[in-house]
């Protein structure tokens, strides 16, 4: 019998990410719950902090928080305060969420399940239960990634490593922080069916000019003044840009060649990116891309759009086939040159989420039937 999963995660929905999708396959034959983000950061006096919190405040007096989706069982709201680091919302989160949970598992009938973080934060709440073991599935480098209260998060994660019976690294990067005996790589997977089955044309593609596109957040690690020089370099290319805006883009406003479309749900993605002339990763050199593995690499070598990319190690396994600049005068010399590449689906028809899934299932089972 296989053990029950409970999983700390970022909120349920919207563009999935790796634990979402690996969860949705692994919640097919576990009994499974997901508990929305517990935070990563102190709140602060902001109109997006306090639209979070009110937004948050109104999940957690819902009821209506079983899944008619394929994933989890239930999706709880935690009863939690996000303050990493702050002893107060210590204790808060180790006795009032921890409570809620158990609730939650005597309702589902879970006893004694495996616990699965993807955010060091709660570890506080997992020292509260009885459990057949710990997994900390890490995706990101907290020590570098935007948006984190690092010390703080750093610290939570150094006592989440020694409670974890089992370590998941989605590089080999990440995988270097930790203990050599309890740490597997995880690289991404990809949903294969989804991005390499032809998909209709999005309405802002439909257009006889060449498009280079990016989807995904548009954050500080997204090389906005190359993609603005590029761009110069380059008028009769239309650079697209798919996905929230979190940073400065204002220097690509008054560019006519630059089109920024606002996010797309992830089934829409393929209906932009199949239809472009090429898909750019333009990232800049930092601690958090070393230790990435972009969900998008692989999203866009499942179709036939070249992909053209900067440098940065999770690129290793598939360099060969693809287009690494430097630079704008790189980027742009790329693009003058590019063609489809009709068989670049074939690099990674072996790497979907199922197969990652089936990865992770295997390394849980020698908790079944415990």
């Amino acid at each position: 019998m296989k053990s029950d999963l409970i999983v700390f995660g970022e909120d349920w929905g919207g563009h999935p990410s790796s634990t979402q999708h690996l969860v949705k396959y692994l919640s097919q034959n576990r009994k499974t719950l997901w508990i929305n983000s517990i935070g990563l950061r102190r709140p602060r006096l902001s109109f997006k902090d306090v639209k979070r919190f009110l937004h948050k405040g109104r999940a957690i007096f819902h009821k209506g928080t079983a899944q008619k989706i394929e994933g989890p069982r239930d999706v709880i709201a935690p009863r939690a305060f996000p303050w990493p680091g702050n002893p107060l919302a210590k204790l808060c989160n180790r006795l009032v969420l921890a409570r809620q949970l158990k609730e939650k598992l005597n309702e589902h009938e879970i006893s004694k399940p495996i616990f699965w973080t993807s955010l060091p934060t709660a570890v506080d709440v997992l020292e509260q239960f009885d459990k057949q073991a710990v997994v900390y599935y890490c995706g990101d480098d907290f020590g570098a990634l935007d948006g984190v209260d690092h010390a703080p998060v750093l610290a939570c994660e150094k006592r989440l490593v020694d409670q974890a019976d089992l370590i998941l690294a989605a590089s080999e990067k990440l995988a270097a922080k930790f203990p050599t005996d309890k740490t597997f790589v995880l690289p991404h997977g990809v949903d294969f069916n989804l991005f390499s089955t032809p998909a209709a044309c999005a309405p802002e593609c439909r257009t006889k000019r060449p498009i280079a596109g990016f989807y995904g957040s548009i954050s500080p690690w997204v090389d906005i003044a190359l993609i603005v020089e590029t761009a110069l370099r380059l008028p009769d290319w239309d650079f697209m840009l798919v996905g929230p805006v979190k940073t400065d883009v204002s220097p690509l406003l008054h560019l006519p060649n630059v089109k920024l479309v606002g996010p797309k749900s992830h089934d829409q993605l393929p209906c932009y990116v199949q239809h472009w002339q090429a898909a750019l990763l333009p990232f800049k050199d930092n601690e958090q891309i070393r230790a990435c593995n972009p969900l998008k690499l692989r999203e866009y070598l499942a179709t036939p759009t070249p992909v053209a990319t900067t440098d940065f190690p999770a690129i290793a396994p598939y360099r060969e086939k693809l287009n690494i600049f430097s630079d704008a005068k790189g980027l742009a010399e790329i693009l003058e040159n590019i063609r489809p590449n009709p068989a670049q689906h074939l690099l990674v028809q072996d790497e979907s989420w199922t197969q990652r899934a089936q990865q992770v299932d295997d390394l849980l089972g020698i908790w079944d039937c415990a």
